[in-house]
Order: C-alpha cells, then structure tokens, then sequence
C-alpha cells in the first residue's frame, strides 16, 4: 500500500519533485479507529524525527492523524490527506460525498468535516464495510463495492463531486471517473500539489502560538525519549 500511494503522488508531482514514502516502524497493520490514531501518532513522529529530511510532508492516512503535532516539530509545511483532498473538491464542485472504509471511519470522517469548517460543502460521509487491508486484496470485491457506493452518494446525495476516503483507494481514481463522470479526489494527490505551491511560495508553518515547537519538559515512562528539549527545528 505504501508503494501504491508512493505511485500516486508520482503520477502527479512536478518534474523535479522527489516523493520519497515512509512506512511507519511502529503502530497498527491499519488506522481504523481513535486508538489506531492515537498509536500511530509516534510512529509518525520518529518518521519526521528521525527520517530524511523534506521540504513538506504528507501524511497518508484520511484521519489525518498527528497532524497537529507534526506541524509543532517541523517548520516545514505538513499535510494531511483529508484536509487536501476537502479543500481540492471545494475549488471544482458545489457539493461533494466522502466515500470511505468503516463505518467507525466514517464517524471520524465526519468529525473531520466539522473540524476543517466543511458543513456547507460536504453532502455526506458514506461508509463501504471494506476494511483498509482489503483494499490491497485481489480477492476481495472492493473495486465494485466503492463504485456502487460513489453510485448512490451521486444519485441520493445531490453532490458533483467524490472525495475518496483512503489512501489505498488512490489507483481508484481513474477507473472510478471513468465510470462516474464526474470529478474523483484522492488526498494523496491532491496533497502532494498542494505541497509543491506551499514549497514554491516559500511558506512555512507559523511558529507563533499554539504551532511553535512543544514546550521543554520531562516525559515519563515509555515515554521519556520523546521529551521536547528546546525550540529546535527540524531543518527543512
């Protein structure tokens, strides 16, 4: 699935443009839930710690999880893929539908929706039952089951637009506006263009107010090696 999203933002990027894909050394197999995210978030972390250094990252998960927290430690933009992939459908469509995996994924959907101020655009958030692994299961039906959803977000939803829920639906894209007619957003995407005119503006995040690098304290138990040691940044 890494590969596959790697692809994606590939198929996109300018010329000049190195997308270089990171899978985390530690969290759950897939992010299906709050405790999911929240076991991730050091995962993700230790990757813009400790990984190759970049003008801006991207993280492919829909929950856009850690998001917060990675633009605490890194002054270089950072994105998340439904934040993108919202925003994008807002610029071509009046109305989109979120299709997605879980119904529990659902829900954080549309809390997300709610967080990024998207209740005048976003027409529903609609769930698949198709498990985040099963999108890479050649056996499984998940191709027909998304498209019959993103069927009905079209004809009960009243939206012009499909923003796809996962990141491992992002190879989806050209098959299902094939079918559709209409435009399909993958975050992945739409994150990494998004990117490239943040970088090429010379933007930043802001390390003013709640943005600014974590306060220095001592962090206890399995903890204690993440403990903030002074407003350095991560160069970028």
């Amino acid at each position: 699935m890494t590969d596959l999203i790697a692809e994606a933002g590939r198929e996109v990027a300018a010329p000049g443009t190195e997308i270089i894909a990171a899978t985390s050394l530690s969290g759950p197999a897939s992010i299906e839930g709050h405790f999911d995210e929240a076991m991730s978030v050091l995962g993700l972390v230790d990757e813009i710690l400790d990984g190759p250094r970049a003008d801006a990252y991207i993280i492919a998960c829909f929950g856009d999880p850690g998001l917060m927290a990675a633009r605490e430690i890194t002054d270089a933009p950072v994105l998340g893929i439904a934040e993108a992939a919202m925003h994008a459908a807002t610029f071509i469509a009046t109305g989109f539908s979120v299709v997605t995996t879980l119904e529990r994924t659902r829900i954080i959907t549309e809390h997300l929706v709610r967080s990024y101020g998207m209740e005048h655009h976003c027409r529903r958030v609609r769930a698949t039952e198709v498990a985040v692994l099963e999108l890479e299961n050649p056996q499984s039906n998940a191709r027909a089951t998304i498209l019959a959803e993103c069927e009905r977000a079209l004809a009960e939803d009243q939206s012009s637009a499909i923003v796809l829920g996962c990141a491992g639906m992002a190879d989806l894209v050209r098959y299902l506006e094939d079918k559709l007619q209409v435009p399909v957003i993958d975050g992945v995407a739409a994150a990494v263009k998004m990117a490239e005119a943040l970088v090429g503006m010379g933007l930043k995040t802001s390390k003013r107010g709640d943005l600014a690098p974590p306060l220095p304290k001592p962090y206890r138990g399995k903890l204690s090696a993440y403990s903030p040691k002074g407003p350095a940044l991560i160069a970028s």
